[in-house]
């Protein structure tokens, strides 16, 4: 398998991983028809015939007079009988194309009316060809583990993460199996005949409690209030997977206040499915990531959704950004509080290209997009995670972690508007963001600054007068930003505040200024060469995870040309080569990324492994264990690199048989 599909470290692979929680085939609602509150599921899982039955009491309310009420239902499943609150039954309509089932009612509900709805359904969940996510099992039934996550629309559902709801859920399993749900602390198993038993989950704040993933889970491994539950093939690993869940769990209980539950399970997932899903104290990640021990940022983002998306998630997808966003900006705050700020800093740079990428959208109407699309997921999650990066320069650390704070504390169980944020961030930093949530929110684009400036001699040797003008081009553009200025002496840093598409300062300092570096800490959301050339590479990478080689060797192209030493681009094409069986031309851009500018630094170790393997499939032994070597010596264990290149040197390379 190409390094491609393991080295995340930059952003549209992770994007799309965690976005799949949000994906759906979309036809969206103008506004919504009906709220639910509540369910009450009886559900039957066989894995032996992959197959699920169960039932489940809707209670809802009418936003407007209801004629046709609709609801979404994973196509795997047939309603063999619906009735009303009177025990009259229903006719319903399955509409296949967008995975719903629709009600026409003999006698309309009055608008603002709650009932409820009692479902017999059942069918056969297996991998993703019923899935509301084509291509993506995210409801299956199977040995050793069964996962029903809440985006499968295993029950009657609507409002894909904005429609917030109790529910209590009895789930009957075979006696070998766990069972992993929220409310998991209120009752034990119960044994049943037939060896099976059942496991009853209560949660009682309006929530998004609809996840639930049984298995063959061994004795779950424990460490502080973390229990982890991973199958026989995943034990070694466990309790490494248990004190990362700990420290990151910590670390944000530490910055955003207490969870809403004392309890936190983290749960192994099938291979084949998502590579990460949440739910009330559920934060479920592939066992292949868990084995690989390259899970960090993929589960520190996960469970950063116990606060955004669990505690307070948007009110409608024109407000994703505030939960994608901020659960990819935690995922950050605890990188750099792990690994330092070099880390943070180089996965900023990623995170700005994630957010460049498609901004052809203001992310307050993003909710017109497909939730699967490449577009929506850059805006929401990078774009989304660099607002907040950005409001952080603005506020300072201290008042940005009270601003954050106060949404969590304000709207608790509850959902969150853009506007809301906005009122919140000035509320607690006494500033006027006006400019800053219009510029960022509602239009697109990200300015492009350039400096001019002309130093001045003060008499008596007070020093050196710096007269200049910052420009870019938004004309409507206003922020503050950080210049710094290179001295023969010591290093000056300003704050310099930006206002249109020219903006004059003067600073002084003893020394002579050498170089004067806008933004250097990259706190703002810019458009720089370098990014230009990250972009083309993300938008190529999108590209060949839809398996369109060719427009992704287009984008690869636009990133040699903006520049011609790029090593990311040149890896990048070496593995579309690679991928294609043109050996020859794969190594010539292999090498041609060890001879590039050498960013990011990462590209050298797997740049020496693909030779390797090259030299393996090409029956060249000596020669590939020599670049494994080469591999070994950088020292750089990115994704496993090294560890990758010693197991290769010890077993040649084989490359998978696939059909073309």
């Amino acid at each position: 398998m190409s390094a491609l599909f393991r080295i995340l470290r930059t952003t549209s692979l992770t994007a799309l991983t965690l976005c799949l929680l949000t994906a759906m085939v979309w036809a969206a609602p103008a506004k919504p028809q009906l709220q639910i509150t509540s369910y009450l599921i009886n559900a039957d899982l066989d894995p032996s015939v992959n197959r699920l039955s169960a039932t489940a009491d809707v209670t809802f309310t009418a936003l407007e007079e209801l004629t046709t009420p609709t609801f979404e239902l994973n196509n795997g499943l047939q309603i063999t009988k619906v009735t009303d609150a009177q025990g009259h039954p229903l006719e319903s309509e399955r509409l296949t194309n967008d995975s719903t089932v629709r009600f026409t009612l003999a006698a309309p509900i009055p608008k603002g009316t709650s009932t409820t709805f009692h479902f017999t359904y059942a069918g056969t969940l297996k991998g993703s060809e019923t899935s509301p996510v084509e291509g993506i099992k995210l409801a299956s039934i199977e040995d050793p583990i069964s996962i029903l996550l809440y985006p499968g629309r295993w029950f009657p559902m609507t409002g894909l993460f904005t429609n917030r709801f109790t529910a209590e859920m009895h789930i009957r399993v075979p006696s070998d199996e766990r069972v992993i749900g929220s409310g998991s602390g209120v009752a034990a198993a119960k044994s049943l005949p037939g060896n099976r038993t059942e496991h009853t989950f209560k949660w009682s704040k309006p929530g998004f409690p609809g996840t639930i993933i049984a298995g063959k889970f061994l004795e779950p491994i424990t460490a502080g209030n973390m229990r982890v539950y991973v199958t026989e093939k995943h034990k070694d690993h466990a309790h490494d997977f248990a004190s990362l869940g700990e420290r990151e769990y910590l670390f944000m209980s530490g910055t955003f206040s207490q969870t809403e539950s004392t309890h936190m399970n983290l749960v192994e997932l099938p291979d084949d499915t998502v590579s990460a899903a949440w739910a009330p104290e559920i934060a479920a990640i592939a066992g292949n990531r868990i084995a690989a021990r390259n899970e960090q940022r993929l589960l520190s983002n996960t469970l950063a959704h116990q606060w955004w998306g669990s505690q307070v998630s948007p009110a409608t997808m024109n407000d994703a950004w505030i939960t994608n966003g901020m659960s990819r900006y935690a995922e950050l705050m605890y990188l750099e509080d792990s690994s330092g700020k070099n880390a943070f800093q180089s996965a900023i740079t990623d995170i700005s290209a994630g957010a460049l990428a498609y901004d052809t959208e203001p992310l307050t109407t993003i909710g017109r997009l497909d939730p699967f699309s490449p577009q929506f997921q850059s805006m929401t999650l990078e774009k989304g995670a660099m607002v907040f990066h950005m409001l952080r320069w603005e506020m300072g650390d201290d008042v940005f972690i009270k601003f954050l704070r106060a949404i969590l504390s304000e709207y608790a169980d509850k959902s969150v508007r853009s506007s809301n944020v906005q009122t919140i961030a000035e509320k607690q930093s006494n500033l006027e963001l006006q400019a800053f949530f219009a510029q960022w929110l509602d239009g697109t684009g990200a300015p492009a600054f350039a400096d001019k400036y002309s130093v001045f001699r003060l008499g008596d040797n007070k020093g050196f007068r710096t007269v200049g003008a910052i420009t870019q081009d938004l004309d409507l553009f206003r922020m503050p930003i950080e210049l710094r200025i290179e001295t023969d002496g010591k290093t000056e840093i300003r704050r310099v505040d930006i206002s249109g598409s020219d903006s004059q300062y003067s600073i002084e300092t003893f020394g002579r200024p050498r170089r004067i570096s806008i933004d250097p800490e990259n706190w703002l959301l810019k458009s720089t060469p370098d990014l230009a050339v990250r972009v083309a590479v993300l938008r190529g990478q999108e590209l060949v995870a839809q398996g369109d080689l060719t427009g992704a060797l287009i984008e690869y192209q636009k990133a040699l040309d903006a520049n011609k030493n790029s090593s990311l681009a040149a890896y990048r094409i070496g593995e579309i080569f690679f991928m294609q069986r043109n050996y020859q031309s794969a190594a010539n851009s292999f090498r041609d990324a060890l001879r590039g500018d050498g960013d990011p630094k990462w590209v050298e170790v797997w740049s020496h492994i693909e030779l390797g393997r090259i030299f393996d499939v090409t029956g060249q032994r000596d020669r590939a264990v020599n670049e494994y070597r080469l591999a070994v010596q950088t020292n750089d264990n990115t994704q496993g690199a090294v560890n990758e290149a010693r197991a290769s040197m010890q077993k040649p390379y084989k490359r998978e048989q696939t059909e073309n």
